[in-house]
């Protein structure tokens, strides 16, 4: 009896196994001769070059100091490095041999030319919203390129995990394979921002948190997370910033690279910014900004708030500077005040840090980042920089300084462990650099 449970089980585990593998299996799509780059409409190649802005596709195919699209960026995750790959036309190490539908297919699907399943860390689980018309015109794009010949590198996933073959498995839990689909109860502004936000931008790639097998969570959607070793806040109602994220303010801060009542886009949302939603029309970044301003409903929340709120922490703007017998408020005018003291009314070249996100965040990270690494002059403001003080100023005055305006500039419980997290975030910075 026994015997005959055990090769029954056997057997279902081998059907099982049978039906996942061809489940799984994906054919290879035919190579086909490199396009000529003088058969694409230059209007389609223009569409696609600010549709790969929209998607960051440069910042991710491009590794530090190499060629532009050529791929090798390494992607660090809780279960190894993932290197970008090249997808610039080159015929042998590109993907100048993929065909239009091959592409799609990697966008759509997850599932490279030859068959194989992508790993996650390429978004597809956000591209297969992407239209036809706008893959169409990324295709355009990007067979336009100059082709540069750039091997693929080795990723790091330890055995099992780097049987690509699993991820059809990972696909089946966590992958809707469907174009976007208008919300038909909201403007046609806020669907495009929706569209954009929700496919090519992949927002919720950096401010979702992501479950034990790295899928995002769908049940905390944009609700915040930790990514390349900065906290990516909340686009919900549950951010912390002093004054809610208004419509205008999204769009200054996503055009621009700063907003009055917010601060200055550093670390890897400076690259979002300049280097991606910079290719796309102020319409779009209008709709994005209206898709999030519904989302954390600021326009119920600022209603007869903002002017408090801005007033109250204009009201701490001077402190340290009206020389109290503090050696922390003498540190922070050493140190900061002469370039965030505002004496009327918060300035974007002044960012006033009261109502600053790094200072209510429930954790120091942002915080210590920007005065370790500063803020370069392409990284926020156009035009307007920040020193880095890892230099200048050691763990001990670090954890001073945030401790002294945790305190000065919000009613927030005092962040603890202060000198061993700044120890902590500069080792890791130096190991990366």
């Amino acid at each position: 009896m026994l015997k005959r449970i055990a090769i029954g089980f056997i057997g279902l585990c081998v059907l099982g196994g049978l039906g996942f593998l061809a489940l799984a299996w994906r054919s290879s799509i035919a190579p086909i001769d490199p396009p000529a780059a003088a058969g694409f409409p230059r209007e389609l190649i223009a569409k696609g070059e600010a549709l790969a802005g929209a998607g960051y596709c440069a910042t991710c195919h491009t590794a530090k100091g190499g060629a532009t699209y050529a791929g090798g960026y390494g992607m660090p995750t809780p279960f190894g490095i993932i290197y970008s790959t090249n997808i610039t036309p080159d015929p042998e190490t590109g993907i100048g041999r993929w065909s239009e539908a091959a592409f799609a297919r990697a966008m759509h699907e997850g599932v490279a030319r030859d068959g194989t399943h992508l790993f996650p860390a390429f978004p597809f689980d956000h591209f297969t919203k992407v239209t036809d018309e706008d893959v169409k015109a990324l295709y355009a794009y990007f067979m336009t390129r100059p082709p540069i010949r750039a091997p693929a590198q080795t990723n790091t996933l330890p055995f099992p995990l780097n049987i690509r073959l699993l991820q059809a498995g990972w696909k089946l839990l966590f992958v809707t394979n469907r174009r976007y689909q208008p919300d038909t109860t909201k403007s046609a502004e806020w669907n495009r921002g929706a569209y954009l936000a929700e496919g090519l931008s992949h927002c919720g790639a950096c401010h979702t948190s992501r479950n034990l097998l790295g899928a995002e969570e769908s049940s905390h959607a944009y609700a915040g997370a930790v990514i390349d070793g900065w906290i990516a806040p909340a686009l919900t109602d549950a951010n912390p910033a002093p004054v809610p994220w208004s419509q205008a303010d999204l769009f200054s801060y996503l055009r621009s690279g700063s907003s009055a009542l917010h601060g200055t886009a550093a670390g890897s949302m400076s690259a979002v910014v300049h280097d991606g939603l910079a290719e796309l029309p102020d319409s779009d970044i209008q709709a994005i900004a209206t898709y999030f301003a519904d989302i954390n409903r600021s326009a119920t929340r600022a209603a007869g708030s903002q002017e408090s709120i801005i007033s109250k922490a204009m009201s701490t703007s001077d402190l340290g500077v009206r020389q109290e017998p503090d050696p922390d408020a003498r540190l922070y005018v050493a140190a900061c005040g002469s370039c965030h003291y505002n004496s009327e009314t918060p300035l974007e070249a002044r960012p006033e840090l009261a109502l600053n996100t790094a200072l209510t965040l429930p954790e120091p990270t942002n915080f210590i980042r920007v005065v370790l690494d500063g803020i370069g002059i392409r990284d926020g403001m156009p035009g307007v920089m920040m020193p880095g003080f890892a230099h200048a100023l050691g763990n001990a005055d670090i954890a001073r300084l945030a401790a002294y305006l945790r305190r000065t500039r919000t009613e927030l419980p005092a962040w603890t462990s202060l000198e061993s997290k700044v120890a902590a975030i500069r080792k890791e910075r130096e190991a990366s650099q």
